[in-house]
């Protein structure tokens, strides 16, 4: 089956992936819903909400600086790596990632559609203020939460989608995307989170094949037209010597 994935993706016209948490677990960032991951010991509502940060932007910040020192200094995995090289190559059009990191771009991938938005930026949402996150933020575990300077408030919130908000115009790019595409390759998602979950549906009512490469079952499985299953690192690697990466 690798061998003829191999010969989708060579062949494709407009090949766009689709990224979950599990493409970056492999750089040491851990993911959301497993028995290590980041809501093992927390509510998700209250580090993870709009209603949390605005109830009290100093847990909020208690919980996520030491994560966005993590996040810092974490290295592209195999499979950033494996999708930027297609992209250089002209076989991968664009990604579509729920990931926050940058990791993407940190690999050299350029036509990335961050869905759940990124940490790179902060705003206050007092007075709308922007500025860069890493250089506004002392990241040491016992740093206190940003004041903007503008105004003096606490409510200095990540440019990231928190539960509550909308996805925002990201949505209608990526939906596009891959309607233009011929091949979807979806890469350590569960597919079981929605609005994102439905491009996959999307993509085969428009014609795309679908590939699933995960570690477990998908809640969209169903749909692919091939699921390959293992480590990631393991998976891209197999890909690659065909398609001569």
């Amino acid at each position: 089956m690798i061998g003829m994935v191999a010969r989708w993706i060579d062949q494709a016209r407009h090949a766009v992936a689709l990224t979950g948490a599990g493409v970056s677990t492999e750089s040491g960032i851990p993911d959301f819903r497993s028995d290590a991951g980041l809501w093992k010991d927390v509510d998700p509502m209250d580090v993870a909400s709009t209603a949390g940060f605005e109830e009290d932007p100093r847990r909020f910040y208690r919980f996520w600086i030491p994560k966005l020192a993590a996040i810092r200094d974490a290295q592209p995995s195999a499979a950033h790596r494996f999708l930027a090289r297609l992209e250089s190559r002209g076989r991968m059009q664009a990604v579509v990632t729920q990931n926050v990191d940058g990791l993407h771009q940190k690999a050299g991938s350029r036509r990335v559609l961050e869905m759940h938005g990124s940490f790179r930026r902060l705003e206050c949402q007092v007075c709308g203020h922007s500025m860069d996150l890493q250089a506004s933020i002392d990241l040491r575990e016992d740093a206190k939460p940003p004041i903007c300077p503008s105004c003096g408030s606490l409510r200095m919130k990540p440019s990231v989608v928190l539960f509550g908000d909308m996805l925002g115009p990201v949505l209608a790019e990526a939906e596009q995307e891959i309607r233009d595409a011929d091949l979807l390759l979806c890469l350590g998602s569960s597919l079981a989170v929605f609005p994102v979950a439905g491009l996959v549906p999307l993509a085969r009512r428009s014609g795309a094949k679908v590939v699933i490469l995960n570690r477990e079952t998908t809640g969209m499985d169903d749909e692919a037209d091939a699921v390959l299953r293992g480590e990631l690192s393991d998976l891209v690697q197999e890909l690659a010597a065909p398609l001569g990466l």
